[in-house]
């Protein structure tokens, strides 16, 4: 899962690259590395917008949850309860507490899979949102997602995708198109970014268009063929790094 081929390292060792410092992330040349990452992002994972700022996977999941939080409130809802399966990564659970909701566990079925009639019946107006992982913990791949999207979206909540298992299904099928809205990626895992020590780390968060407005500032657009930060996200929930991994 974490190994890492020698030519990403050598990669990563391009000293116009490691020797950058932090404030020239604003040329060109480094804000259309981050934009053409984005574009690739948007294609393997079926979101529309992503953010770069969150400096790890945990980081990325507290963002990711931090967007759900931010679209409840925008709409009025008083959501105080995230679902997450009893074959989660600690690190889910850890979150939503972090992000001041109330845990509430989903049974699994004996195949490993979410108890899709446990989560009906936990369904509320009181639910943010179920994170998942897809395949899960128990490394079994959540064959009723479409269905588990559908009891989610219907009772008003959102579904979080954690993206510690994608290497499982990268480049065959899109969380996007399962269902969900928010998705955390841990490009060291998947994509073989250096890892480890504090850092250098990344956890990019991709959302659909909906979400777009409550993502940290700023994000990387293009225009006319030239890279910007664009930092008209009125709703943003802030910044959460001053430099991108």
């Amino acid at each position: 899962m974490k190994y890492n081929p020698k030519v990403h390292e050598k990669a990563a060792r391009i000293p116009e690259i490691a020797g950058m410092h932090p404030l020239e992330q604003k040329n060109q040349q480094t804000l259309g590395m981050i934009w053409e990452m984005e574009q690739v992002l948007k294609a393997v994972t079926g979101m529309d917008t992503f953010t770069f700022q969150p400096a790890a996977g945990a980081q990325g999941e507290f963002v990711g949850i931090s967007l759900i939080a931010a679209y409840h409130s925008a709409q009025g809802n008083d959501k105080q309860v995230v679902l997450v399966p009893d074959s989660a990564h600690g690190t889910n659970p850890a979150t939503a507490a972090m992000c001041g909701y109330e845990v509430q566990e989903v049974a699994s079925t004996e195949r490993g899979t979410v108890d899709v009639s446990d989560l009906r019946s936990k369904m509320n107006d009181g639910i943010a949102g179920l994170m998942l992982t897809n395949p899960n913990t128990f490394g079994v791949f959540e064959d009723q997602i479409q269905e588990i999207a559908k009891i989610v979206h219907d009772g008003g909540g959102l579904l979080y995708y954690d993206g510690a298992n994608m290497n499982a299904f990268l480049g065959q099928c899109q969380p996007g198109g399962m269902g969900f809205d928010v998705v955390h990626i841990n490009l060291h895992k998947t994509f073989t970014t250096p890892h480890g020590g504090g850092g250098p780390g990344s956890g990019p968060v991709g959302v659909k268009d909906f979400l777009k407005p409550f993502l940290p500032t700023p994000i990387v657009v293009k225009d006319d063929g030239q890279y910007r930060f664009d930092f008209d996200l009125p709703e943003s929930i802030g910044k959460v790094s001053t430099f991108w991994g």
